[in-house]
């Protein structure tokens, strides 16, 4: 389940958490937000507590869409320490969604957790 937050409790759970947010900018009437779900909740359980996923309704938080200059929606953006660490937009298909999602939880992976011989770890990265 993703957490819904809004303008009052953006700053707590965003901009102040001890861990970077996936932001994601959706709205009801989104298609494409729709298509995305699924692929943002599998994210979300494969990152266990690195990272944490929110969403926004952009008609319902217009100061919120307005400070980070939503062009289109779905967008997704990485906040880390109030910063914005990653901005997704303008997807050209769920593939390429799920390549920059990807590359983002790499970045933030603790891999690995226990030290290994390069050639164990190199293979255990490839599984995950």
């Amino acid at each position: 389940m993703v957490l819904s937050v809004s303008e009052r409790t953006f700053t707590e759970e965003v901009l102040k958490s001890p861990i970077p947010v996936l932001v994601n900018f959706e709205a009801p009437w989104c298609g494409l937000c729709r298509v995305i779900h699924p692929l943002l909740l599998q994210f979300q359980a494969q990152c266990g507590d690195e990272i944490k996923l929110v969403g926004v309704n952009a008609d319902q938080n217009f100061k919120l869409s307005t400070t980070y200059r939503l062009k289109s929606l779905p967008t997704l953006l990485l906040i880390e320490n109030g910063t914005i660490r990653h901005r997704l937009e303008c997807f050209r298909s769920r593939e390429d969604l799920r390549l920059a999602l990807e590359e983002i939880k790499a970045s933030y992976s603790n891999y690995p957790k226990i030290y290994k011989s390069s050639k164990t770890a190199d293979l255990e990265y490839r599984l995950a």
